[in-house]
């Protein structure tokens, strides 16, 4: 009996401390914020982000932090599924999302999670109708809009008007469900804001903020420049060519690509055909960025509040990067640095101590496995990512060296093209597939703005050839040895060299 007696008692405080490794997990989510615009970083004087700023303070900053696709849908699916683009084949904004495919939600609510997802659901369907995985739902259809939007909550559609702000309306809805939950259940929330992304509006509180904030041009946005270009009044050393703060370009082997795009949609000569400039396109960026920050603050203050945060964690991270004028682009999609690049964000005041720096390659495909781990429940097999919980303690892990890129070309996009990368602490291979181009090498050590393509160096053939067996050994082992594709539907053309062709 005392036998009996004894296993019994061990059963019951093994269930107790298996039951306190079941964290509730919040994973905020931004869209197009890209990795050094928060104020800690000191990358745009003025930029206040205080709440991001303690994230980083107080828990941990994963500083080499990267996507798979620089993309809104294929990044979302591959946080979800813990697979890369080419194996879930949501590869662009249209793909339909596979009937097959499990998001990772999916088994948290079979070890008893609650879960929600508030926000920007943007795979396959028009955010109506909830999906799997999740117990309470908020969402709009597509990129939504910022002000007065339709939201779908739950099954009940709500109009809002009278100046209604998405980013706040979904931070409400949050709270909402925080304070409804079943509070003997742990749960995971999943919010996805519309901001940062472009048709930038900010709050009305916070329009006007950085109105005086100057912009300072990146070295690399002048490269590709010629004398008609605009915004050479932003640039210092008129004229030079060869050289851009101090260091050196290489004017022979700019892909051919990234000079005809610095005059599209994609490109500071003709950003959004015309429809900005950059006197209003960076300093709304920013304004807008700052609801979102206020957003992470209400939730953890709720969470600290109603004594939530000795058993949660908080994530924060962008689906890609922005350019911000750099080899005379915007927005995202190709492999330089601010589109593949991410900010990403943990407090935990439980395990993560304050300060805490990861400087291992994390992607997001990394992001499902270490959700589950932080529940307790160990990584599916076919996931491609993996846990980095044990990098947050600080523990000793064996962990990948270097990130895998890839990006398939849009119709509606035809100026970039399909792309593979690899990156290293100091290279970065890009190969440029399909099109009569030059592929890139670049010392980032050496040439952070990535300025000076190395690919015609004699003494750099070997590396150059190895990254590039490196990436097809990459996709032949985790299944991209093909080019997902869907078939078109009727429309004609968008961009304006060829708008309205078939």
């Amino acid at each position: 009996m005392r036998k009996i007696l004894l296993f019994i008692a061990f059963l019951f405080f093994a269930g107790k401390i298996f039951a306190q490794t079941q964290y509730n997990v919040v994973f905020i989510l931004s869209d197009d914020h890209r990795y050094d615009a928060m104020g800690f970083m000191n990358k745009f004087k003025g930029l206040k982000t205080p709440n991001m700023d303690m994230m980083a303070a107080q828990g941990a900053h994963i500083r080499n932090a990267f996507v798979a696709t620089a993309l809104c849908s294929p990044s979302r699916a591959s946080i979800l599924t813990g697979l890369y683009p080419h194996a879930h084949t949501v590869v662009d904004n249209q793909s339909p999302v596979p009937e097959d495919l499990r998001f990772f939600p999916e088994y948290l609510k079979q070890k008893g999670y609650q879960t929600a997802f508030l926000g920007k659901w943007h795979m396959g369907v028009g955010g109506e109708k909830k999906q799997k995985g999740f117990d309470y739902w908020v969402s709009f259809r597509g990129q939504g809009i910022y002000y007065n939007p339709t939201l779908f909550v739950n099954g009940e559609t709500k109009v809002f008007k009278d100046s209604a702000y998405v980013t706040d309306l979904l931070t409400d809805y949050t709270i909402e469900f925080l304070d409804k939950r079943n509070k003997s259940k742990p749960f995971f929330i999943y919010l996805s804001h519309k901001g940062v992304h472009d048709g930038f509006q900010a709050a009305r509180r916070h329009k006007g903020m950085y109105k005086n904030l100057v912009f300072e041009a990146p070295p690399s946005m002048f490269i590709t420049a010629t004398d008609t270009a605009k915004y050479l009044d932003l640039w210092k050393e008129k004229g030079n060519f060869e050289s851009q703060g101090g260091y050196p370009v290489n004017q022979n082997d700019i892909p051919k690509w990234v000079r005809h795009q610095r005059y599209s949609w994609h490109g500071v000569d003709f950003m959004y055909h015309g429809a900005r400039t950059f006197n209003d396109f960076y300093p709304a960026y920013l304004e807008t960025l700052m609801g979102v920050d206020e957003s992470i603050g209400t939730v953890i203050s709720y969470l600290k509040n109603n004594n939530l945060l000795k058993n949660t964690v908080v994530f924060y991270m962008g689906d890609n990067g922005f350019s911000f004028g750099e080899h005379g682009l915007i927005d995202k999609r190709h492999a330089y640095e601010e589109s593949m690049r991410v900010p990403l964000l943990v407090y935990a005041p439980s395990f993560i101590q304050p300060l805490t720096k990861v400087d291992q390659v994390i992607q997001n495909v990394d992001i499902a496995p270490t959700i589950l781990n932080m529940a307790g429940i160990a990584k599916p097999v076919h996931f491609q990512g993996s846990s980095f919980m044990p990098l947050l303690k600080k523990q000793a892990l064996e962990w990948r060296d270097r990130a895998f890129y890839e990006y398939y070309w849009e119709y509606d996009f035809p100026q970039t093209p399909s792309m593979f990368a690899v990156r290293t602490d100091q290279y970065k291979y890009i190969y440029n597939y399909g099109i009569w181009d030059t592929n890139e090498l670049y010392d980032l050590k050496a040439d952070p703005y990535e300025m000076n393509n190395l690919i015609n160096k004699p003494e750099h053939k070997q590396r150059a050839l190895g990254f590039r067996k490196e990436i097809f050994n990459w996709l032949d082992q985790t299944g991209g040895m093909q080019i997902p594709l869907r078939p078109l539907g009727n429309q004609s053309r968008s961009d304006h060299i060829f708008k309205g062709r078939y």
